[in-house]
């Protein structure tokens, strides 16, 4: 199934490799792949697997999807794209915030509509390093995934609700996966069905509803309501570095709490996760104090 968007996808008015970026956890990411002109993943749809990809190297975007739930993709797709939403206009609060908003207006908020694809990595990256979460998404779905539609794209799909659901806590173990994110993962697995109901919400009622299940917090449920659903202002509460990045870029304080940066993202309310994205993506990065710490793989305890 192919469709094509006739607006020209060229203009700078539409920056759909940053648009797109916060799909992808990690550069080896199994299930999407990000080039500078195009994007493929594999994903779950309530129809079934598919793959679906987007062009924008011609004069339009062009959308491909195979599988059962090719239909539901591709309406994703577009939504993720954000091709038919209009650029969010920043408040004009501070220097740093409008400048970054100019240099990337072409950065829009898309909405998956896909809390199951969002939330696994998600999880998975809760208090360790980004560069562990990355590894370990990869390694469970190498482990569970399955070959995608459109095998000549080589992308696996997330590893399907129930391969997740009711697996022991101890057989994540040797992927460096703790009794608390694994037990969270399979969760996500056993109600994943309610997912699509529920990312239909709006995100009052979602954060809530997210906030029972069992090892979801409020940075994994701020993590998630920006890329599936769409929300500009929903801000990771909890987070290791956001706060000393909002500080260091808006106060000129190099280290920053949460209370101190919700404090300093409170005149862009209704847009604060907006303005965490344009600093992460433009912003300058606090000074680093005190060595790497060595990481030791949880097998090896």
């Amino acid at each position: 199934m192919s469709i094509a968007d006739p607006v020209d996808r060229r203009t700078p008015l539409l920056d759909l490799r940053r648009t797109l970026s916060w799909y992808r956890h990690g550069g080896g990411d199994p299930t999407t792949r990000l080039t500078a002109s195009s994007m493929a993943r594999a994903c779950w749809t309530p129809d079934g697997p598919a793959t679906v990809t987007l062009d924008w190297s011609g004069p339009s975007l062009d959308v491909q999807a195979w599988g059962p739930g090719r239909d539901h993709a591709v309406d994703a797709a577009r939504q993720m794209a954000a091709i038919d939403r209009l650029p969010v206009e920043v408040a004009e609060c501070h220097p740093v915030v409008s400048e970054a908003a100019r240099r990337l207006r072409g950065v829009r908020t898309g909405r998956s509509g896909d809390l199951y694809h969002a939330l696994l990595p998600t999880i998975l990256a809760q208090r360790i390093t980004s560069g562990e979460a990355v590894r370990q998404w990869a390694s469970l779905c190498r482990q569970l995934g399955e070959p995608a539609p459109q095998p000549s794209l080589d992308l696996l799909l997330p590893p399907a609700p129930d391969r997740l659901a009711g697996r022991p806590a101890w057989w994540f173990h040797p992927l460096g996966i703790e009794a608390k994110r694994a037990r969270a993962v399979a969760e996500i697995g056993r109600i994943a069905d309610r997912l699509w109901d529920w990312v239909r919400l709006p995100a009052a009622d979602l954060a809530p509803k997210l906030r029972l299940v069992r090892g979801i917090g409020a940075w994994t449920v701020g993590s998630v309501l920006g890329p599936a659903c769409g929300n500009d202002d929903a801000v990771p509460v909890g987070d290791y570095h956001l706060p000393h990045i909002v500080s260091w870029n808006l106060a000129g304080e190099p280290r920053g709490d949460d209370a101190r940066m919700l404090e300093l993202l409170e005149p862009f309310r209704g847009h604060r996760g907006r303005v965490v994205r344009l600093l992460t993506l433009d912003g300058r990065h606090p000074p680093a104090f005190g060595p790497r710490r060595r990481i030791l793989p949880m097998h090896r305890w």
